[in-house]
C-alpha cells in the first residue's frame, strides 16, 4: 500500500545502525507507517548491535502494549513491519533512508557513499547527528539535494523534537518537504542553519559544562545544583541527570571541545566531566523521591549562573541566524523540557536578564553577549514570540498556530496577534483570503489556557477577558477576504469558537473527536462566541446539547450538523487554499454567520441529562442562548460577555477551574450549583 504524503509515496525506510538511538527512530516510523504496510529496515554489520537493538524495540513495544499505550494487535503490527539485519542489500528500494552511526564524519561519509548505490536517485539521505555540519557529512557524495541532517532527540520514539538542517546544497523543497512531512508523523520539527552543533546542543551542553564548573568551584553538589536547575530554568531532569539517562558525557565531552573552536571560544570541556568520561562513571544525582535543601546563598549563585548561561547562549543563537525566536522558543520546551528562554526573560525582565548574562561574563569573559540581547535590554521591550506563523502560498496566507506543547492553546498573546494577522491580511493587496489552522495533527486549538482564565476574579474582569477574546474573532469574521479554517485536529472551547469566526470550515477526514464546547465542565460560559454563534450554523436543537453538555462530536457529526462543510482525505491544507481560492474568485459562496436575530426562537430548551454538571452555570447558558439569538449577532456577543461575568460570581467557577489546575481535566469537579 505505501505511506504517501505531498507527492512522495514511501514503501520502505532504512534506518542504519543498531546502536543507542537506531532502534528508537526505527520504532517512531514503525508506529506510524506500519498501518500502512511499509517496511522499516535497521541495518547494523555487529550482529551483537542488532540483537540488542531487536531486543530494545520489542520490550519497548511490549511495554507499550501492556500500558494500553498500543492495542496487542497494533504492537505485533509494528514489530513484524521492523527487520534486523546485516544486509545493506535489504535497504535497496528504500525511499528514505536516516542514517544513525557513531557520531563521526568519516564513517558517515562512508556510509553514504555506500548507500547512494542501493537507492533510486529521488530516495532521501538523512543522517541523525547532534553536531556535524550536513556539508561535511555528505561531502563523498554526488546529489546533495535531496540530503539533509536530522537532530532526533532523546528518547527519539517519543520525543516530538527534531531539528532539520539542510546544507548548503539541500535542495529548498526537499527541506520543505521534510518539515511537513515529519510534523505529519507526530514531530516538532523546526529548520536549522548549517553550523556545528546546531541550535540546541549548545544550550544542553553549555549548561552542563557551568553546572560541572559550578560543582567542581565547591558551590554545590551535583544534586544540589541539578535540584535549582529544575526549579529555576523548569528542567524536568536536571542536566547531570540528564546526562546519565542519555549516556551523554562522552559526546558532550567531544562537542564541547570542538564548540570552542568553530562557536566561541567559552565552551570547553570542564575537567570534572572529562574525568567521568576516562572512568565511564555516572553523576552523583538526586534519588527519586529524594528531597534536597539547598542553602540560600547556594541556590541564588546556582539560580544566576545557569540563568545567564541558558539566557545567554539562546540570544547568541539568535543572533547567529541559525533559528527563529519563535522556533527556538518552541522546541526547547519540547526537546529539552525546559521554560522557554524568551519568555522566561520576558518574565523575569530584559533589563535584569540582561544584568546576569552581563555578570556572568564579567566572570567568564569568553561567554558571548549577543548584540540582540543588548539592545533589548537597554531598550526595555521584551522579546516578540510568534506564536502564530504566517506563509503565503500563491496569494493565500496560511496562519498556523503553533504551541504544540499546550496543544495550541489560546492565550492573550495568540489572540493580540490573530487580530495583528488579520489587520495585515486585511491590508494586504497581494492576498486574496487566508486560511487559519492548528501546528501538528492531534489539535487544531485545544481550547483557552486555562491559567489565562483561573487570573480572572471580578465580573468586570469577566466581561473585559470575553470582549477581549472576541475582538479578534469578530475581525477575522468581519474580514471580506475568505477565511477558511483547517481542522488538523480537535477543536475545544476557544478552539471552536475561533473556526466558528471563519467563514467555512474543513476538517481532516477520520477524526473521531473534532469539536467540543467543555466549559460547563469547568463551571463556566463560552465566552469567545459560541453561545451565539454556533445556535446560527447548526440550529438549537444540535447547539444546546453541544453547549450545555460539553461532550464532543466526531468529524462527521460535525458534517452532519452544519457545522463543517466537509471532511478532507489527504491533504487538507491544499483543500483548505483550494477553497479560499474559489471563494476568491466567485467560483463558490461561502456561508457565513448570520448576523440578524433568529427567527422561531423558542421559549425554554428541552431538558437535558447534566450529569455532574453545575445547574447553576447551565441556567446561565441557556439564557445566552435564548436571549442571544433574539438579539443581533452583535449584541448577542456583547450579551455573552456580561453574562460571563455573572458566572465569575457562582462558587461553582472557582470549583471547576481549581478542579481543572489541580486534578486535570479528566477529574469531574464536585459542583454546588450556586
Amino acid at each position: 500500500m505505501g505511506y504517501s504524503f505531498s507527492g512522495r509515496t514511501i514503501n520502505k525506510v532504512g534506518v542504519i545502525g543498531s546502536g543507542q538511538i537506531g532502534p528508537d527512530i526505527a520504532l517512531h516510523f514503525a508506529k506510524v507507517l506500519a498501518p500502512s504496510d511499509v517496511e522499516i529496515v535497521v541495518v547494523d554489520l555487529s550482529e551483537d548491535a542488532l540483537e540488542r537493538g531487536k531486543a530494545k524495540l520489542t520490550k519497548k513495544v511490549d511495554k507499550g502494549v501492556a500500558s494500553g499505550a498500543f492495542k496487542a494487535d497494533q504492537g505485533e503490527r509494528i514489530k513484524a513491519a521492523t527487520v534486523f539485519t546485516s544486509d545493506y542489500e535489504k535497504l535497496r528500494g528504500a525511499e528514505l533512508i536516516v542514517e544513525a552511526a557513531t557520531e563521526d564524519v568519516a564513517i558517515k561519509g562512508k556510509i553514504f557513499s555506500q548507500v547512494v548505490e542501493l537507492c533510486s536517485p529521488d530516495a532521501l539521505l538523512l543522517s541523525n547527528s547532534s553536531h556535524l555540519e550536513p556539508e561535511e557529512i555528505f561531502a563523498p557524495i554526488e546529489g546533495k539535494g535531496r540530503t539533509s541532517v536530522v537532530h532526533y532527540f532523546f528518547p527519539a520514539e517519543r520525543n516530538r523534537a527534531l531539528e532539520v538542517v539542510p546544507g548548503a546544497e539541500t535542495d529548498p523543497e526537499v527541506a520543505s518537504w521534510l518539515l511537513r512531512f515529519y510534523e505529519e508523523i507526530g514531530k516538532v520539527p523546526i529548520q536549522v542553519g548549517s553550523r556545528y552543533g546546531y541550535a540546541i546542543d549548545p544550550l544542553f551542553e553549555g549548561l552542563l559544562q557551568t553546572s560541572a564548573l559550578l560543582l567542581e568551584a565547591g558551590v554545590g553538589s551535583a544534586k544540589e545544583i541539578d535540584t535549582v536547575a529544575r526549579e529555576v530554568l523548569g528542567l524536568g531532569v536536571g542536566p547531570f541527570t540528564a546526562h546519565n539517562l542519555t549516556g551523554g558525557n562522552p559526546i558532550t565531552a567531544h562537542g564541547l571541545e570542538l564548540l570552542h573552536t568553530k562557536v566561541c571560544s567559552w565552551f570547553k570541556p570542564p575537567a570534572s566531566l572529562l574525568e567521568k568520561v576516562e572512568k565511564d562513571e555516572l553523576w552523583d544525582t538526586p534519588k527519586r523521591g529524594e528531597e534536597i535543601v539547598v542553602a540560600a546563598e547556594a541556590k541564588a549563585t546556582i539560580a544566576d549562573a545557569l540563568r545567564a548561561t541558558f539566557w545567554g547562549l539562546s540570544a547568541e543563537v539568535i543572533e547567529s541566524g541559525i533559528a527563529s525566536v519563535g522556533d527556538l522558543e518552541m522546541v526547547v520546551e519540547i526537546g529539552l523540557v525546559i521554560d522557554g528562554p524568551f519568555a522566561a526573560m520576558n518574565r523575569y525582565g530584559i533589563k535584569a536578564a540582561l544584568e546576569l548574562v552581563q555578570a556572568f561574563k564579567a566572570e567568564h569573559p569568553e561567554f558571548p553577549l549577543a548584540n540582540c540581547l543588548v539592545k533589548l535590554g537597554e531598550s526595555g521591550a521584551d522579546w516578540e514570540i510568534p506564536y502564530i506563523q504566517r506563509q503565503d502560498h500563491d496569494g493565500v496566507a496560511v496562519l498556523t498556530i503553533r504551541r504544540p506543547k499546550v496543544l495550541n492553546a489560546l492565550n492573550g498573546d495568540v489572540f493580540a496577534q490573530i487580530e495583528a494577522q488579520a489587520e495585515a491580511i486585511s491590508s494586504d493587496d497581494s492576498v486574496v483570503g487566508a486560511v487559519i489552522t492548528g501546528f501538528g495533527t492531534k489539535a487544531f486549538v485545544s481550547g483557552a489556557d486555562v491559567g489565562f482564565l483561573a487570573k480572572i476574579e471580578t465580573p468586570e474582569q469577566g466581561e473585559s477577558t470575553c470582549l477581549g477574546s472576541q475582538r479578534p474573532l469578530n475581525r477575522i469574521e468581519a474580514l471580506e477576504k475568505p477565511v477558511v479554517c483547517a481542522l488538523n485536529g480537535l477543536a475545544f472551547g476557544g478552539g471552536n469558537e475561533l473556526a466558528m469566526a471563519c467563514h467555512a470550515r474543513l476538517a481532516r477526514k477520520g477524526l473521531r473527536v473534532l469539536a467540543a464546547q467543555p466549559e460547563p465542565n469547568l463551571g463556566i460560559i463560552p465566552g469567545a462566541g459560541g453561545t451565539q454563534r454556533l445556535p446560527r450554523l447548526v440550529g438549537f436543537e444540535h447547539a444546546a446539547r453541544l453547549l450545555r453538555t460539553g461532550r464532543p462530536i466526531s468529524g462527521a457529526e460535525a458534517v452532519e450538523i452544519g457545522l463543517v462543510r466537509e471532511e478532507v482525505e489527504g491533504d487538507l491544507l491544499s483543500a483548505a487554499i483550494s477553497l479560499v481560492r474559489k471563494a476568491a474568485c466567485g467560483e463558490v459562496e461561502l456561508t457565513r454567520t448570520p448576523s440578524a436575530p433568529l427567527e422561531g426562537v423558542p421559549g425554554s430548551l428541552p431538558e437535558t441529562e447534566l450529569g455532574h454538571l453545575s445547574t447553576a452555570v447551565d441556567a446561565v447558558i441557556c439564557r445566552a442562548i435564548l436571549e442571544g439569538a433574539r438579539l443581533s449577532l452583535e449584541d448577542g456577543l456583547a450579551l455573552e460577555a456580561k453574562l460571563f461575568g455573572e458566572v465569575v460570581k457562582l462558587e461553582d467557577m472557582k470549583i471547576g477551574i481549581e478542579n481543572f489546575m489541580t486534578k486535570g481535566p479528566r477529574s469531574k469537579a464536585e459542583f454546588l450549583h450556586r
